[in-house]
């Protein structure tokens, strides 16, 4: 399998080499160059499969080869060691819960399965890898948990001050070994731009071997086809459309569930949930893709004004709107409306969900007002604990501390400020 980078202006390169220069010499995002639907009987068949059985048949196409089998394997026995349940309920509506990880959030499986390859890949090499990440909240976590020791690599990871949670800051800067983490004064999209900007700058490039593990980087996206093809695997047989309703901020994890749908995962429609940082629901409006500064909200993972995946998106149907908007619905909503949302699921259904998953249900209860009879599945990525202030005050219950939250409540917080690229330019160069 060779990527291709979407702005086709670089050579095709190998998974090893994408998983390694994280984006295009051109600034493009890498895109595998074909997908090669799964045959039926492994749908047929799903129920009786093992998730390392299910996630190794779906990633091999894109590994080609460069990871051996029993390697592949054994990296997603690693990788898949938690479990990702259905929750039923009612009738038409599912909740799949991906925060049984280490860091209670979904990022957890493509985080450890890019560090697990570029381990891989790095195993006989005495050249440090620089893993850059910029986050809005909870891929720092995941990514500080995911590489942390890992032999060859240094992670430093930019977060906007004072726009993630408490618990995200303490999952991100109390770690040490490898993990840097550097608090921007600014927004998310302010922290992208830098790293974007450095895998750009000859300077750097020529001293540090640079890669990043935000959803950018193939194996930190395409591992997220898996969470679809599990929710399909337990839901079984419904004889009902199958729609997913994911919250969305830099599209990353509805962009991989649109590939299992390529990979032949039946399934009828998916819907992009946002707040009010409505670049994608006003291009699915009007076609036009008009980005804008990310704006701060109780659902800060997806406070992304310029969703950096929507061109992989837009890739896999070829750029044509009317094959894409057959596909796709995305609604965005305010902070007020998530926090009725959340009310709303704790009263009908005792159900406690994060501000990110109450998205995900708006969007699909706003999809089922015209398709009533589909099954929903909607998205919980991130365990409620983790934004423990909102829950409070929205919904004034008291959540008890999981032992992967409790380990890091008591660590000192280590991070080094910084306002500009010139800043982080000189601390990759210096350092």
């Amino acid at each position: 399998m060779k990527y291709y980078s979407l702005n086709h202006q670089a050579s095709r390169v190998s998974f090893k080499e994408a998983v390694i220069r994280g984006i295009a010499p051109d600034r493009g995002l890498y895109f595998p160059e074909k997908l090669t639907a799964l045959p039926p009987s492994f749908f047929n068949s799903i129920r009786s499969l093992s998730k390392t059985d299910i996630a190794f048949r779906a990633i091999s196409q894109f590994v080609a080869g460069e990871i051996p089998d029993p390697e592949l394997e054994s990296i997603l026995e690693r990788v898949l060691d938690f479990d990702f349940p259905l929750v039923k309920l009612d009738e038409h509506t599912a909740v799949l819960e991906l925060f049984h990880g280490p860091t209670m959030a979904f990022k957890d499986v493509g985080a450890r399965f890019m560090a697990e390859c570029l381990g891989y890949f790095n195993r006989n090499s005495d050249q440090e890898v620089t893993v850059l990440v910029a986050t809005s909240g909870d891929t720092g976590g995941a990514v500080a948990n995911g590489f942390l020791g890992v032999k060859g690599v240094r992670v430093l990871i930019l977060y906007p001050s004072g726009k993630v949670s408490e618990i995200q800051e303490r999952q991100l800067t109390t770690l040490g070994q490898n993990i840097t983490a550097l608090e921007v004064e600014g927004t998310f999209d302010d922290c992208q731009h830098m790293v974007k900007t450095a895998f750009l700058d000859q300077d750097v490039t020529e001293r540090r071997k640079l890669t990043s593990a935000n959803s950018i980087n193939i194996a930190r996206w395409l591992p997220q086809m898996f969470y679809f093809l599990f929710a399909y695997q337990q839901l079984g047989q419904s004889g009902k459309e199958l729609v997913f309703s994911v919250p969305s901020g830099n599209f990353g994890n509805i962009c991989a569930g649109m590939v299992a749908h390529k990979l032949g995962m039946p399934c009828r429609h998916f819907i992009a949930a946002t707040n009010v940082n409505d670049t994608v629901p006003k291009f699915m409006e009007n076609q036009v893709y008009d980005p804008k500064p990310s704006i701060s909200t109780i659902s800060n993972a997806m406070d992304v004004g310029n969703p950096s995946n929507f061109v992989r998106i837009r890739e896999l149907y070829d750029d044509k709107f009317p094959e894409l908007s057959n596909i796709l619905s995305s609604y965005s909503y305010n902070d007020a409306q998530t926090r009725t949302a959340m009310a709303e699921l704790q009263e009908k259904y005792g159900y406690v969900a994060d501000p990110h998953g109450a998205v995900g249900y708006l969007g699909l209860k706003k999809y089922q007002e015209e398709h009533p009879d589909s099954q929903g599945i909607f998205l919980e990525t991130a365990h409620p604990i983790k934004f423990l202030d909102v829950v409070k005050e929205t919904l004034g219950v008291a959540l008890s501390i999981p032992p992967q939250i409790e380990k890091v409540l008591h660590r000192e917080k280590v991070a080094l400020p910084i306002s500009s690229y010139d800043e982080l330019k000189d601390f990759l160069l210096n350092s």
